[in-house]
């Protein structure tokens, strides 16, 4: 982002250079803009953007719905809802959708019509069980996607196997949250550079370590790192 400014002026922006028609964006609560769901619309795609209390009225009132559905049994609210179950590493880990496009939950969530295209709401609620603890989070959604459980769940996976399997690894293994790179192009050029050294680490398949000790070995080690390099031929 330019300086003074922050995530809310530029993603417009960034939107505007992509080719969005057919796909879904799906943004962290800080884009949940009534100017960026227009957007994105505008240019022909769906968006999951993450509801909290940045937008207080709309989360409150999204709130407010599923915990009379959980109350009530959503007896009289027509919705969908979808579960998934995965284990591994010595924890397992539910997640479970309900969504809702019922004309009195959006004309309630929605009624001055500012949401562009506002066709659902969701909750998702994930619980983990790892070493005999019990975990549960709940996060919440709207979208202009129809009500369907297991497509809004599915976006929402995507989204954070991104921002796991990229973003975290280049903050955790290289630093780039912390790095004071500034001047000119450095910045973009440093980023391109650590995308391009992420691939690499993450093609060598000889060594089943994680990307942090892969970089070390690839320090200590010069026949690792012409291993890596290679891979760029």
């Amino acid at each position: 982002t330019e300086d003074h400014s922050n995530e809310i002026t530029a993603i417009p922006e960034l939107l505007k250079t992509l080719e969005l028609a057919g796909c879904v964006v799906t943004i962290d609560a800080m884009g949940c803009q009534k100017k960026i769901a227009r957007q994105i619309v505008k240019q022909g795609a769906d968006y999951v953007p993450a509801v909290k209390k940045n937008q207080p009225r709309l989360w409150e009132d999204i709130v407010e719905t599923f915990e009379y559905g959980e109350r009530t049994g959503f007896a009289t609210i027509e919705h969908d809802s979808f579960e998934t179950v995965n284990k591994g590493h010595g924890r397992v880990e539910r997640r479970r959708c309900w969504a809702t496009s019922a004309p009195s939950v959006i004309g309630y969530a929605n009624d001055r019509g500012e949401w562009a295209n506002m066709n659902s709401v969701a909750m998702i609620e994930s619980t983990r069980w790892v070493n005999g603890e019990t975990s549960v989070h709940r996060r919440y959604f709207i979208s202009s996607l129809p009500a369907r459980a297991d497509r809004i769940l599915s976006a929402v996976r995507e989204h954070w196997g991104v921002e796991n399997g990229l973003h975290w690894t280049l903050d955790v293994s290289f630093g780039e949250d912390g790095s004071v790179i500034r001047v000119g192009h450095s910045a973009e050029n440093m980023s391109t550079l650590r995308r391009l050294a992420l691939n690499l680490v993450k093609g060598e398949k000889s060594l089943k370590i994680g990307v942090a000790a892969k970089r070390k070995r690839a320090g200590w080690d010069l026949e690792y790192l012409r291993k890596i390099l290679r891979l760029a031929q």
